[in-house]
């Protein structure tokens, strides 16, 4: 199966992932009737060999998107929506290919965070708040958003003090695109 080839079979995540975006970007969150079967559709097609992932590479990446996401659900810095759209991710690309894809959302997503608190002028209290949650986690260990401290940015916070965070959706869209589709497939 020739590079073009393989990309193609990833046409239907990618358009799911472009709507996923769009609504997490109106409504702030990603529904299940879009992300669950998104996550069936990547099993079954791995199964029947439409996806250059085996069946068990996508029940194992099925495994790591929802573990990874789920465990930064844990500390506040991800909703449920994004656990089960990494779910799906990874049901369609394996195991290896999703935490490429999780660490490339990643950077999107911070990335994302600086503009969004530097057009809003609220760069300073961005930088401020994460320095503060970094030296408490260092300390304490703890990593989740303090009362008091005015962290509006740091993973947990936003919800807290009714200030949106960047819609998980978009960086997931910009991380699958960056890995699958500009040349990191192989």
């Amino acid at each position: 199966m020739t590079h073009t080839r393989e990309l193609l079979t990833f046409v239907p995540l990618a358009v799911a992932l472009v709507w996923a975006a769009a609504v997490d970007v109106r409504a702030r969150r990603i529904p299940n009737w879009l992300t669950l079967p998104l996550a069936v559709a990547g099993l079954f097609a791995a199964g029947l060999g439409y996806v250059p992932v085996s069946g068990a590479q996508a029940w194992v990446g099925a495994g790591v998107g929802f573990g990874l996401a789920f465990a930064m659900m844990a500390i506040g810095a991800m909703g449920g929506g994004d656990v089960k759209l990494m779910m799906a991710i990874g049901a369609w690309v394996g195991g290896p290919r999703v935490l490429l894809i999780f660490a490339a959302a990643a950077v999107v997503g911070m990335v994302l965070a600086i503009v969004q608190a530097a057009v809003t002028g609220r760069l300073g209290e961005l930088v401020r708040g994460s320095a503060a949650l970094a030296a408490r986690a260092a300390v304490t260990r703890d990593v989740t958003c303090p009362d008091g401290l005015g962290l509006s940015d740091a993973p947990g916070c936003a919800d807290a003090l009714g200030r949106k965070p960047v819609p998980f959706a978009v960086p997931a869209l910009v991380g699958t695109v960056l890995i699958l589709f500009l040349g990191a497939w192989r």
